[in-house]
């Protein structure tokens, strides 16, 4: 079975890539997340004056403090920046003509003091070297349309800040993080996990035995691709397991057949023995009968130890062999006259047919001789007197078609599928069954394939024919090629 091509998920589709764009996204909420719970819990607690909010502060008390300059210019700035300003983070007031105010006993510093009157007269603020001022805060006092002054709220401590803002984001932020920590694993890897599981759930059930266990593989992802190549897999284990159970089937069918067929020759040969063991200096003749009998028994186990290895090179490709241009009916005229006389004593005509376009096919001479040999000493020995054997070559689309006819009584159909079977014999069905190794289709069926062609048998009562096809080059034998036999 061919390997499946591997096809690579689109970007979009990968896993690795969704485990990504899953996280950015998640981090992106838990980032809004957190801005919008800090700034709705900086509204609750802050309010207007609050320090968490100084710029809202800032324009607030500037607001104010213009509605009070702009009722009296005169009135004592000290007094009215405390009874807007009662509570929070000290506050200052910086007006054009010089007068400086404070919400609390600490005095505002002399550079940021210097910084709000530069802002008012509209020129550069003078800051002594290695001064610093931080982060000012400063809203404007207009009083009908004119800028009369500034609000100034200096910076608050750093710790202070860094505080209030541990205190709005430790417990939310936390609370934040473990329900997108929760959300990812159950939108990214809880789906992930259930298709991994089904797939370890799959290949346990193969190992356990269950060859028809197959993983999930729809989708373009990376799980997806695992569960192809897992299939891909199971699938050809599945066929190697079939033909390793086939062939350990065969082999064990092999060895009964062989230990059936060597038992009957082994035990007539001892039988005899033990007689001829038990009746020495006994009758003459009936001890030559017996040794002939051992003689032809022993020659029966010989050809069947023969025709075994003959058919084991065959089926390995241990045995030689060499195609090339041969004549045809050179290779019948050879059977016929290797038969010729037995042929004759049992009273059965050998015919020979060759179609003229195929007098020369591509074959090897000695295997397709033996071929032929094989199937004419199977149709001589199950043709009755006065019957005919007809050797013939004829050409079809697929190449050449040599066919051994008899005329014996044919092969029930039930039969027909196993004649080619290791020693497979239909004694009871054809007349004049002889003593035949049951090897002899074997190894014609090992041989045809070899050159690969095909053979089949057809049969009805009075008719056998047994017929090998033969592929030929497309181009036909080349004459300058040629070895004739």
């Amino acid at each position: 079975m061919s390997p499946t091509r591997v096809v690579p998920p689109i970007w979009h589709s990968s896993f690795y890539w969704r485990i990504a764009l899953s996280f950015v996204a998640l981090v992106v909420l838990l980032l809004a997340g957190q801005s919008l719970m800090v700034s709705a819990l900086m509204e609750r607690r802050g309010g207007p004056f609050s320090a968490d909010n100084p710029n809202a502060a800032a324009a607030a008390l500037a607001a104010r403090l213009s509605d009070v300059i702009e009722a009296d210019a005169s009135t004592n700035l000290d007094a009215a920046l405390k009874s807007v300003h009662p509570d929070g983070p000290a506050a200052y007031v910086v007006l054009r003509d010089g007068r400086v105010a404070a919400s609390s006993a600490t005095p505002l510093s002399d550079a940021v003091r210097h910084q709000a009157e530069a802002a008012l007269a509209g020129s550069e603020p003078h800051v002594p070297e290695g001064t610093t001022t931080g982060p000012v805060v400063t809203a404007p006092i207009q009083v009908e349309g004119r800028l009369v002054g500034l609000v100034v709220l200096p910076p608050p401590p750093m710790r202070g800040v860094i505080g209030r803002a541990a205190d709005l984001l430790s417990l939310p932020g936390t609370l934040v993080l473990l329900l997108t920590g929760a959300l990812a694993a159950v939108v990214i890897f809880v789906p992930a996990r259930r298709r991994l599981a089904a797939l370890e759930e799959t290949a346990e059930r193969f190992g356990a035995g269950d060859m028809t266990a197959r993983a999930d593989e729809r989708g373009r992802d990376e799980i997806a691709g695992l569960g192809r190549a897992f299939n891909q897999m199971a699938a050809d284990l599945t066929t190697r397991s079939t033909a390793l159970e086939t062939s350990n089937r065969l082999r064990r069918q092999m060895l009964a057949d062989v230990s059936h067929e060597l038992r009957t020759p082994l035990t007539a040969m001892r039988g005899y023995l033990e007689t001829l063991a038990m009746t020495e200096g006994g009758d003459p003749t009936t001890r030559a009968r017996h040794l002939e009998t051992l003689q032809r028994e022993a020659g029966r186990l010989s050809r069947m130890v023969e025709d075994l290895l003959d058919l084991a090179k065959h089926e390995h490709g241990a045995s030689s062999f060499t195609p090339r241009v041969i004549a045809i009916e050179r290779v019948f005229d050879h059977v016929r006259r290797r038969y010729e006389q037995p042929a004759e004593a049992a009273g059965i005509h050998i015919e020979i047919h060759v179609d003229p376009a195929v007098d020369q096919i591509v074959a090897d001479p000695d295997r397709l001789e033996q071929v032929v040999s094989n199937l004419a000493a199977n149709a001589l020995r199950h043709t009755p007197r006065g019957g005919t054997v007809r050797l013939a070559a004829e050409a079809v689309p697929e190449g050449c078609r040599v066919s051994v006819v008899d005329s014996g009584a044919g092969v029930p159909p039930e039969h027909v599928p196993h004649v080619f079977d290791r020693f497979y014999k239909v004694d009871s069905s054809r007349a004049g069954a002889g003593a035949g190794s049951g090897l002899g289709l074997s190894i014609v069926k090992a041989i045809v394939e070899r050159h690969g062609g095909h053979v089949a048998v057809e049969s009805r009562p009075g008719r056998t024919a047994f017929i090998v096809t033969l592929p030929q080059p497309a181009d036909g034998p080349q004459s300058s090629t040629s070895a004739h036999l």
